[in-house]
């Protein structure tokens, strides 16, 4: 989603139903108040129902009129992206009587997240709109949020900034409201982070209208959706099993943190090569480096407060012999041979110690919990193991070839392999 247009700082971006007496009354308190904030900034009205006077508004109050390809929030909401020429896209509703409240708050936060999203329910919040509106509206963003594990209060805001180049780069499908959902889920799965921020909200409409499309929406999407947030290619992937609800996803993540981070203590500082958005980075000591192939991995693994690099296990872009410790867990079965191994092997230091994690494909046990796991979790497996090693290969590779002393075997529930390897001085 990208103009060609000659950009500017923010684009307002109004999805509307052609309330032409709110846009009269919207338009021009948009202008009052971006004017402090000194954007150089344009106003989009997205409208899928437009007849001359709503022209006539949209233009006298200097904003642009574009049309939708058909009827619906989500398409109107894609064609206002779509238009856009903002480095910012802040999307709001016509039926915020405060403007500057909102804009202010969202402009201020641009910083501090990829998508910043005004909150009724955050801490400091405030929805004032008849009861059963928001009882509905807190059951559904409390229970979808949590089907999603999307950590986000009010997932139904309408109110949001978006750095520009996170919806650019964004295929989302969905047409009506969903496309909130979507467009979360699609931003976690980059490796973006999305912050809230509160507001007050008021509204004196009591149709529940707007509730019940956004949950029917949801609930046609959430299948889809769902299986989008738990596959491999989701960003937090790694980090979100150590708390999966699925206990041996549980216990296999907390398993493996456990035994690595006892085997790299008092080791010094570590490279963990191919380190995904598992918790074994926040655990690294001072001075070390995660790196991994992926771009949204590392986006997210930022948050672990360590230095990140992106590279391949094939051309580590660190010198020769430049780190005591190197962490290289569920990562070789997932790459061709080639020269993977030379290279874990080129920049540890002599007399440092390796950490190498994989399957054990010459136990019985590791070929049952596979075809277990493939059942139980195909979109997180997805057949990612293209080469297959044993604890007799890799031995002979580096005890038997290399001179690598063997100090530390372990295994979890006799499958997985985690070898502690210790470099010959010489």
């Amino acid at each position: 989603m990208a103009s060609t247009r000659p950009h500017c700082d923010l684009s307002v971006i109004i999805p509307a139903d052609g309330s032409v007496a709110r846009l009269a009354l919207l338009l021009p308190k948009i202008h009052s108040a971006l004017a402090p904030l000194t954007p150089v900034y344009e106003i989009i009205v997205s409208a899928w129902s437009v007849d001359e006077k709503t022209r006539q508004v949209v233009q006298g109050n200097h904003a642009r009129l574009v049309p939708p390809l058909t009827d619906g929030y989500g398409a109107a909401l894609i064609a206002g992206f779509q238009n856009a020429t903002g480095d910012y896209l802040v999307v709001m509703d016509t039926d915020h009587d405060h403007p500057a409240d909102l804009l202010h708050a969202l402009w201020s936060a641009r910083n501090s997240a990829e998508v910043v999203i005004a909150s009724r329910y955050a801490p400091g919040g405030r929805a004032e709109m008849p009861p059963l509106r928001k009882l509905l509206s807190k059951i559904l963003n409390a229970v979808f949020g949590r089907g999603l594990d999307l950590h986000v209060l009010d997932m139904s805001s309408g109110y949001r900034l978006y750095k520009a180049h996170v919806i650019y780069g964004m295929k989302v499908e969905g047409r009506n409201y969903d496309i909130l959902q979507e467009t979360l889920v699609r931003a976690l799965m980059a490796g973006y982070r999305i912050r809230e921020v509160p507001f007050e909200y008021h509204s004196s409409d009591n149709q529940i209208t707007r509730v019940t499309q956004f949950g029917l929406a949801y609930l046609g999407t959430f299948a889809r959706l769902w299986r989008l947030r738990n596959s491999i290619a989701s960003a937090d992937y790694d980090s979100r099993a150590y708390d999966a609800l699925m206990p041996p996803q549980r216990y296999w993540q907390r398993q493996r943190y456990k035994h690595i981070t006892q085997l790299m203590t008092g080791r010094g500082r570590c490279l963990d090569v191919g380190c995904g958005s598992s918790r074994i980075i926040g655990a690294l000591p001072p001075d070390s480096i995660a790196l991994d192939i992926l771009i949204r991995k590392l986006r997210f693994s930022r948050r672990f407060g360590h230095p990140t690099v992106q590279g391949s296990i094939f051309d580590l872009p660190v010198p020769g012999a430049s780190f005591p410790c190197v962490i290289c867990s569920q990562v070789i079965e997932h790459v061709p041979r080639a020269n993977a191994l030379d290279e874990l092997d080129r920049v540890l230091k002599p007399g440092g110690t390796l950490i190498l994690g994989t399957p054990d494909y010459a136990r019985w046990q590791w070929v049952v919990i596979e075809w277990l796991y493939k059942i139980l979790l195909p979109q997180a497996y997805a057949d990612e193991h293209i080469t297959h090693y044993t604890y007799r290969e890799l031995v002979g590779e580096f005890v038997d070839k290399r001179g690598y002393q063997l100090e530390d075997v372990r295994y979890i529930l006799q499958g997985e392999l985690i070898l502690g390897l210790r470099k010959p001085l010489a």
